[in-house]
């Protein structure tokens, strides 16, 4: 009992050190009155869960898009896929759904402690999917993996890796990302902090989850999957091709909220475009109707943005097409819809005032489908 209460003792204390030298680096960068705090960052957690998941044959986890960086993880870790948490990982994955961006909202609750992986916060603090599943085992068998494979040397050993890429990411990328444009745009001030890392492991995979740590702002994290273009062997050489997914995932932190007061009316709006593109949502892992709502909303706002932040009309087009072509066929409309919000500002102080009229949008849309539809058996 003694020692189990020691343990507990000792494990608080590890916990308000983490949540004092975070408090103090966000204090201080607040102190030096940067504009823009943001710093891209390289995680050894997200890295951890990522090769974790890789090692376990995720396939969200083997895109394979890393060049090297791949080859020597791959040459490192497949000694270990016969490792005991490798069997236990994949049942997760079968029986809970551990996958996608349940993977990094485990990531970014997780913090080094010498060298022990230990969790930042309780249960209800993890994403959904995590919820019946029992945490002690989980990080029992974690820690083994970290420790059998050596994993902090690989890490360190690519620290110098890591470090060229943070360069380039801020440099070509972040030069487009502009942290004001989301308030003037939702109306409303940003209560979360926000955080870029480059998940070295997540080929083409780009995941938005958040964290509450007691007493410190929500944080909000853009986890950007990184991989290499086949004709140059470099990453992240346009920005531009970039800039997108990092703005999307910021925009995620206004929109997700806004759907808590606006579901009576846009549940069933958010089923019904469901059913219109089935298939192409659930190849994007988007299988509920709130879901899609957020991302149809999100997707809009980033067209949005590149229009009032100098990207080119072909840039823009491009955009639009791309999402038309991830089976958001409402996105014109949308847009539309939106852009008026932008025009008429004086009568919309917020997008959660113009919520109403998205909901309007998109029962037109939704309305002229069906008609078009019909059509063809009248």
């Amino acid at each position: 009992m003694f020692i189990k209460m020691k343990h507990q003792f000792i494990n608080r204390i590890f916990l308000l050190a983490i949540l004092m030298v975070a408090f103090i680096s966000h204090a201080k960068a607040m102190e030096q009155g940067e504009g823009n705090p943001i710093k891209v960052e390289v995680s050894e957690t997200v890295e951890l869960m990522s090769i974790l998941s890789r090692t376990a044959e995720f396939r969200e986890y083997c895109m394979d898009m890393g060049g090297k960086y791949t080859e020597e993880t791959e040459k490192w870790f497949s000694p270990f896929k016969s490792h005991p948490v490798i069997a236990y990982y994949q049942e997760l994955r079968a029986n809970h759904g551990i996958s996608y961006d349940a993977v990094m909202s485990m990531a970014i609750n997780l913090a080094i402690d010498g060298n022990e992986v230990k969790i930042l916060t309780d249960k209800s603090g993890l994403e959904k999917r995590w919820q019946d599943v029992e945490i002690d085992t989980f990080l029992f068998k974690l820690n083994q993996f970290y420790a059998d494979t050596r994993f902090h040397d690989f890490y360190t050993q690519h620290l110098p890796f890591y470090e060229s890429v943070l360069h380039t990411y801020e440099q070509n990328v972040m030069q487009y990302f502009h942290q004001d444009w989301y308030q003037r745009f939702y109306g409303t001030a940003p209560t979360e902090q926000f955080r870029v890392v480059i998940g070295f492991t997540n080929g083409g995979g780009n995941y938005g989850p958040s964290r509450q740590l007691p007493g410190l702002p929500k944080e909000v994290f853009a986890i950007c999957g990184y991989h290499i273009n086949e004709q140059t062997g470099k990453a992240f050489e346009n920005g531009l091709d970039y800039a997108s997914t990092l703005i999307h995932e910021f925009n995620h932190s206004f929109v997700n909220p806004l759907i808590n007061t606006n579901a009576t009316q846009l549940e069933p709006i958010g089923e019904k475009l469901l059913k219109l593109s089935y298939r192409g949502m659930s190849s994007q892992a988007y299988r509920t109707a709130y879901t899609v709502i957020n991302e149809s909303i999100v997707r809009a706002a980033v067209i949005i943005y590149m229009q009032e932040n100098g990207f080119t009309a072909e840039q823009v087009k491009a955009e639009m097409n791309d999402q038309i072509a991830c089976a958001f066929h409402w996105m014109p409309e949308l847009v539309t819809t939106m852009r008026y919000y932008t025009q008429n500002r004086n009568r919309y102080k917020t997008l959660a005032d113009y919520y109403p009229e998205i909901t309007k949008c998109l029962n037109e849309y939704l309305k002229t489908e069906e008609e078009r539809i019909n059509k063809a058996f009248s």
